[in-house]
């Protein structure tokens, strides 16, 4: 009887207790126009609130990946749609939700302008990252995707949020940027528009080092590594005469600049391999050391017991180093003569050709960086017939055969200092004829880019060029692979007229 007594005493008084809870839960705290709001209210508006958060990210993010990914936009594009429709989804759905508990929205003007008083000085770095954020977004000077560098920092934007953005280091670490360093900052933005950026590599050579060999040494080592691009081309500057070097700088072009220290790294290893090839020197710090009393050393080395012979060891010394020189002059001299075209300098085999024979070491370095040679071996095909023209060869060394492989004709042999690959390039047509090597042989090629420059430089090739190019059209009429309806007879002076009109020469 007395537990049942106790037993019910407890539940009248927990029934109390929770009248009294639910009524204070329920109980208006304040009101905003007709509405009142209290603990319960409040707890509803914030879980709807978050729902509608939640509700617009999904909306958003659907968005993305069934319009906005259909529609080939690029990944900075889609974010920046994505994220501004989010943030005006949950705009709209907190509207709802203030409506739907019968807030009157007019009624609120009042209390956020005081809140907003108050809340503008204590979340003032807050607003002014939205409102940057907002800004980078519309604009779309710097998009997700985009490699930047910011305050020495590289790195590729992950994302852009209302607050900070956050970049994805070349070492794979995430760093939050506040927005508005964006909008205070200079930043270098290398994804803008157009990815391809150029590249300086610095090196510094021993002084009375050929600056001939090192181009080309500098050059064959940027064309060796695949991500360089071959348009425009490779460049070598002669920046300067240094303390202890002669000071150049490699000039190449990207389109990775996100790979930028990796593509460094592959060249300079290329660099010291051709450097090594060519027994070019990299020279450490080096001082000059002047004696005040030289006399003294003088004395000292004469009183040297078995070093010295009657006071001549400085005449026979140089008696013998002139031997030496003589005798290396003239091994260096058998040497060259008896070097093989592989072993020649580019520069050395460009003299053998008629067009460059004449030409000064300065010419030369400047003609090297037009074209580069390449060795193909015996029987290999150069170009193929019908193929669409790139490239312009000349021979340096070996021979190469002409054939029609349509007609199964034999066209012609070319040799040493002879050219071909014009007629695709100059009259816009496929390859007329095939042409493969008879033994090694060695080419001087020039893309397509680089011609007009290489003609300006050398307008005697120029003619060359137009003269050899009336005598094939002929000869390729003759042996019928040449239209006479879709392609009139031009002679001398009106291809040269075209190469003037299609290089500005």
């Amino acid at each position: 009887m007395n537990l049942y007594i106790l037993m019910n005493a407890i539940t009248i008084r927990a029934e109390h207790l929770w009248e009294n809870l639910s009524g204070a839960m329920t109980t208006p705290l304040f009101y905003i126009g007709d509405a009142h709001l209290s603990i319960t209210t409040i707890f509803k508006l914030i879980l709807l609130a978050i729902v509608a958060f939640f509700v617009s990210r999904l909306l958003s993010e659907g968005i993305k990946r069934s319009l906005l990914v259909r529609m080939r936009l690029d990944r900075g594009s889609q974010e920046a749609i994505s994220t501004i429709i989010s943030y005006i989804l949950t705009t709209f759905g907190c509207i709802i939700v203030l409506q739907g508990a019968g807030i009157n929205l007019t009624s609120l003007t009042v209390i956020a302008g005081v809140v907003g008083i108050g809340l503008g000085f204590g979340l003032q770095n807050l607003a002014t990252n939205f409102i940057s954020g907002i800004t980078l977004l519309l604009e779309h000077q710097i998009r997700v995707g985009d490699f930047i560098e910011i305050d020495s920092l590289l790195g590729t934007v992950e994302n852009i949020s209302i607050r900070s953005t956050i970049i994805k280091t070349i070492d794979g670490l995430f760093v939050i940027i506040p927005n508005i360093k964006f909008v205070e900052t200079n930043i270098i933005n290398w994804s803008y528009r157009d990815p391809r950026c150029r590249l300086h590599i610095p090196v510094g050579v021993a002084y009375g080092t050929d600056p001939v060999l090192v181009t080309e040494a500098l050059l064959v080592a940027a064309r060796m590594e695949s991500n360089i691009l071959s348009h425009p081309s490779p460049k070598v500057w002669f920046r300067g005469f240094g303390d202890n070097a002669l000071n150049f700088d490699l000039l190449v072009w990207i389109d990775q600049p996100q790979e930028s220290d990796a593509i460094k790294s592959a060249v300079n290893f290329l660099i010291d391999y051709e450097f090594r090839n060519r027994n070019i020197e990299i020279p450490f710090p080096q001082r000059d050391l002047w004696l005040r009393n030289p006399q003294e050393l003088t004395k000292l080395l004469y009183n040297q017991k078995d070093d010295i012979s009657n006071g001549n060891v400085f005449p026979h010394n140089a008696q013998n180093l002139a031997e030496s020189k003589s005798n290396g002059s003239v091994s260096d001299q058998k040497k060259y003569a008896s070097k093989s075209p592989k072993t020649r300098t580019l520069r050395e085999l460009l003299r053998r050709v008629t067009y460059f024979e004449q030409c000064t070491d300065l010419e030369l370095r400047q003609l090297i960086e037009y074209g580069y040679r390449q060795l193909f071996p015996a029987e290999q095909v150069v170009c193929k017939e019908n193929d669409l023209g790139d490239s312009f060869y000349i021979i340096l060394s070996g021979s190469v055969e002409v054939i029609s492989q349509k007609t199964g004709q034999y066209i012609a042999t070319l040799h040493e200092g002879e050219f071909f690959g014009e007629i695709s390039l100059l009259l816009g047509t496929p390859r007329t004829a095939t042409v493969k090597t008879n033994a090694d042989t060695i080419l001087f090629v020039v893309e397509r880019h680089d011609l007009q420059k290489l003609l300006v430089e050398q307008p005697n090739l120029a003619d060359q060029i137009a003269l050899k190019l009336s005598e094939r059209q002929q000869a390729l009429r003759d042996l019928g692979l040449l239209d006479d309806d879709s392609l009139e007879q031009t002679p001398f002076l009106k291809i040269r007229k075209r190469i003037q009109v299609l290089f500005g020469i």
